[in-house]
């Protein structure tokens, strides 16, 4: 009904002209067009998703549920429920995550750290060439 909000719902954006040097909290939705220098992290147990695009950086850790990366990282990262790196993801640093699907084209310069899980779930994203799948 009225008020209620949808999971994956983004409630704030952070422009592609805007910088921002500090650590950022959030609960609900972010998406990150801009930089931002400092950590961002959301509300612990909440069901926060953040989204960083394609000409975004951070420069800090990023600690979220679900994480949809396309821009770059330069810090360790921990997803606590689901991390899909989008095919320009650039992360320097480690990465913690309980379910991965990771894009070809992206990149991880650190550890993979699976979280929590008897046996990690890793998803490498297909590409469909002509009847054809490759991983």
């Amino acid at each position: 009904m009225f008020g209620k909000k949808t999971k994956g719902t983004i409630d704030t954006l952070i422009g592609a002209l805007t910088r921002i040097e500090g650590d950022i909290h959030f609960k609900g939705g972010l998406r990150i067009d801009g930089e931002v220098r400092g950590n961002v992290i959301a509300e612990p147990g909440s069901a926060g998703m953040l989204v960083i695009s394609e000409n975004a950086r951070v420069e800090g850790a990023v600690h979220g549920a679900h994480l949809v990366i396309n821009g770059e990282i330069v810090g360790a990262v921990h997803s606590s429920e689901l991390l899909e790196l989008q095919p320009k993801a650039r992360i320097m640093g480690d990465v913690a995550y309980k379910a991965l699907e990771m894009h070809g084209g992206a990149v991880i310069s650190g550890r993979l750290i699976p979280e929590n899980v008897a046996e990690p779930l890793l998803k490498l994203a297909t590409v469909n060439m002509i009847g054809t799948e490759r991983l």
